[in-house]
């Protein structure tokens, strides 16, 4: 896989189209790990110029600011903002909605000011400039439904770019009842993903996954790692891992293509 770091870029005097941030579930958690392999074939596939910070990227801060430590989370930010003003980074991709708002919208009171895009938004961009095209393999005619990652829909209004993607694929796309503005949280976010369920009746990712069962879909896809994690483990309670797939729009697209 041809991942070149930040460092070895600017070594050889390059600036890249845009910094891939991997985010700590895109780089440790080996689900998550799955999507970023496959958003980085399809930057390859695409020839795009990217690089990644690599060992100097730490957390985006947002588990602690959403936790409350307002303290930690200006230190994680400061650090990140240094590298990638050192870098003179422009714009920033990343697979992960949490990093996507905290760098997007938080970092520039700190100093950090960049445009930054959702992996779901860039490989819209491609495909309008005619650099990336997409085929619907084999996932043609099946049915999936797109869970809307609160981070991009409702806190950025990014909704129509997933499912563009999504319906090139030559597949059916149903709607969930609850969806876009009036989507529902698969349970992971404001930290949540880090601690056990309050107690109550039930898990807020097995309400999601029922809302998604109720369409009868092949695939849910994501296109968050940590909803994509809560939609798994939903279909896993419900029995439903025989019948139903969870995957990142990335790996639907690296997928059709066979990448």
């Amino acid at each position: 896989m041809n991942v070149p770091t930040m460092a070895e870029m600017m070594a050889q005097g390059k600036q890249p189209e845009v910094l891939f941030w991997v985010g700590c579930a895109g780089s440790f958690d080996d689900r998550a790990k799955k999507i970023t392999k496959a958003f980085i074939k399809i930057l390859n596939k695409a020839n795009v110029e990217f690089a990644v910070l690599g060992t100097e990227e730490s957390c985006s801060g947002d588990p602690a600011k959403r936790a409350g430590n307002e303290f930690l989370f200006q230190m994680q930010a400061m650090t990140n903002i240094e590298i990638l003003n050192a870098y003179e980074i422009k714009k920033i991709v990343t697979a992960c909605p949490h990093c996507f708002n905290t760098i997007k919208n938080e970092y520039p009171q700190l100093g950090g000011v960049y445009e930054v895009v959702h992996h779901t938004e860039l490989l819209k961009s491609l495909l309008d400039d005619g650099r990336l095209t997409i085929e619907g393999g084999k996932f043609k005619g099946k049915k999936i439904t797109f869970h809307d990652p609160c981070y991009l829909g409702r806190a950025n209004d990014v909704y129509e770019a997933p499912r563009e993607l999504i319906q090139k694929l030559d597949v059916e796309l149903v709607e969930m009842k609850r969806c876009k503005t009036n989507g529902l949280c698969c349970g992971a976010g404001g930290a949540q993903m880090f601690k056990e369920p309050e107690k109550g009746t039930k898990d807020i990712n097995i309400e999601r996954t029922e809302d998604a069962i109720e369409v009868n879909p092949d695939i849910i896809a994501t296109g968050c790692p940590f909803c994509n994690t809560m939609m798994t483990d939903g279909v896993k309670v419900t029995n439903k891992e025989a019948e139903i797939e969870v995957l990142d729009i990335a790996e639907l697209i690296a997928n059709a293509e066979d990448l």
